[in-house]
């Protein structure tokens, strides 16, 4: 028996849909306006889980190019059927106005790791697709039902509408099949088939304190939907000081051995505050689910549980707390994401500088369009991150250096640029919501050659410091607050957000004369 922590999977990871087929769970989570689109982790026993990297990875399936910030790739839904692997998920164009504009699609594969096709499109009446496929040999889309009309409630509930396979797409009428139970906020669902019963599982409460987890059954799929007498089956809006908050969104699966485990997302709010920079995690969870009874939490009530005990895992490995890369492999390591496109040999080289990577300059860190920008996600609350970077800026339009990055609205960003002189400084940027502010007194950089930047992160306080061969670092600015970088702080000044911040690595040339910056020795440890 093995005993695992909260979250299983540490940083932005939202959204968790898990399958199991045969011995091997398969987690897919939410990846907004990164690339590739959706994230995948696999594991033998739910202790000790692989990152295989990401399922849409071709352009022809996603262009998320000037999708706005946490527009993009929402709650991907994984499935597994007629020897075949199914992904539906939501494309978001827009969503900051009344009305939504996004389609949601459809994707198939042989195999976990692909071939995966290009998308069929399905709806676009609302977010959170889930393909159910029944015993029958039907299979059912539902989806959230968003109603933009003034007046109407948004979250109008969960649309059930048939998908042909044959025709490639939906046919019949949709169907409003639940409109939610008074927590509201309708959205996220899942359908499961057991002992003669459909089970409705859907996100309830938004994605903020008041995240829940609602099951409802019918004996017909049409439903009427019944509603749990425990509910919600999960929650954390009856104890704000609990250290797993906005938990909700869950998915369910069962063991070989008959055991059932849900994921759900979650946030850690920095100690002393509401603010949670890590973004959204995933967790699991252990419930009962007696026959022809409702599921419960097997600790009881809806609160969530630190550890989990798992029966068929002999150990439990925690997700890697340090991470080091060389640049020495001919692609990217799947651990580092790109913005709303995928690399490629204009923008981004590892093969001209041997255990380099190259970035040539484009857009600034505002951009939602080209940016020259590779990201790892900050997997703890105090870290110290680090990075070497060889770069010869002629003028102030010339910049490259390392970030924390939540979005184009909001990061803290440590780059090298050159004065009027043409001398090198190292200056600290930080964007909040929109608005910048360059901290005074750059830090002057004598001669040329290597330059090492490095954060160093303390319960939601960071350092930035600068270096060049020989010499002590030295701090540049001031202490920062981080935790401007999170959905917390972004949605209190409306600038509505989801996702969770990165540690960046980056190149912008405003002057378009395209000189590039050489990265090496990227090292992560957290504490």
């Amino acid at each position: 028996m093995a005993t695992v922590s909260n979250p299983i999977l540490p940083g932005f990871h939202p959204d968790p849909c898990i399958i199991r087929v045969g011995h091997w769970y398969y987690l897919a989570t939410s990846t907004f306006e990164w690339w590739p689109g959706v994230r995948l982790h696999r594991s033998k026993d739910l202790a000790n889980w692989e990152l295989v990297g990401g399922i849409l990875d071709r352009v022809s399936q996603l262009d998320l190019r000037g999708i706005p910030p946490s527009g993009g790739v929402w709650a991907p839904a994984l499935s597994f059927h007629d020897g075949l692997f199914w992904l539906v998920y939501s494309s978001v164009a827009a969503f900051n106005g009344s009305s939504k504009d996004l389609r949601n699609f459809l994707v198939t594969a042989p195999a976990i790791d692909g071939p995966w096709t290009d998308p069929i499109s399905l709806n676009a009446s609302g977010f959170d697709p889930s393909l159910f496929h029944d015993a029958d040999g039907r299979k059912w889309l539902v989806s959230q039902y968003w109603d933009a009309r003034p007046g109407k409630n948004p979250f109008a509930g969960i649309l059930l509408q048939e998908f042909d396979v044959a025709a490639r797409r939906l046919i019949g009428e949709p169907k409003n099949i639940f409109t939610g139970s008074p927590i509201g906020i309708t959205e996220g669902p899942h359908l499961y088939a057991k002992d003669g019963y459909y089970w409705l599982v859907t996100a309830e409460g938004g994605t903020g304190e008041n995240h829940a987890v609602t099951v409802a059954r019918s004996r017909t799929i049409e439903g009427p939907y019944e509603l749990s007498p425990y509910h919600p089956l999960l929650s954390t809006s009856s104890d704000l000081k609990f250290p797993l908050q906005k938990s909700g969104h869950a998915s369910f699966v069962n063991s070989p051995q008959g055991e059932w485990f849900l994921v759900h997302l979650c946030s850690r709010p920095v100690p002393g505050t509401n603010r949670c920079m890590l973004g959204r995690e995933t967790a699991l969870q252990r419930f009962v689910w007696p026959d022809k009874d409702w599921p419960r939490l097997a600790s009881g009530g809806p609160m969530p549980e630190l550890t989990v005990e798992i029966s068929h895992a002999a150990k439990a490995t925690p997700y890697p707390a340090q991470f080091r890369d060389d640049f020495n492999q001919p692609a990217l390591r799947p651990e580092w994401n790109t913005l709303r496109e995928p690399p490629a040999d204009t923008w981004l080289d590892l093969a001209g500088r041997p255990g380099w990577l190259r970035l040539k300059g484009r857009h600034t860190l505002q951009s939602n369009f080209e940016q020259s920008l590779v990201g790892f996600r900050l997997l703890h609350l105090n870290a110290d991150v680090s990075v070497t970077l060889d770069y010869a800026p002629k003028n102030w339009q010339q910049s490259a250096g390392l970030s924390l990055f939540y979005n184009s609205l909001a990061f803290i960003s440590l780059h090298v640029t050159a004065n009027d002189a043409g001398e090198r400084e190292a200056h600290l940027v930080i964007s909040e919501c929109g608005k910048l502010r360059r901290e005074k007194n750059p830090l002057l950089l004598p001669g040329t050659g290597p330059v090492r930047l490095a954060v160093a992160l303390n319960q939601g306080r960071a350092k930035f410091f600068a270096a060049t061969a020989g010499a002590p670092p030295e701090q540049v600015g001031q202490d920062v607050d981080a935790t401007i970088l999170s959905d917390d702080h972004l949605i209190e000044n409306k600038c509505w957000a989801f996702t969770g911040t990165f540690i960046t690595l980056s190149a912008h040339d405003a002057s378009d004369a395209a000189p590039t910056a050489d990265f090496q020795q990227f090292e992560y440890v957290g504490r």
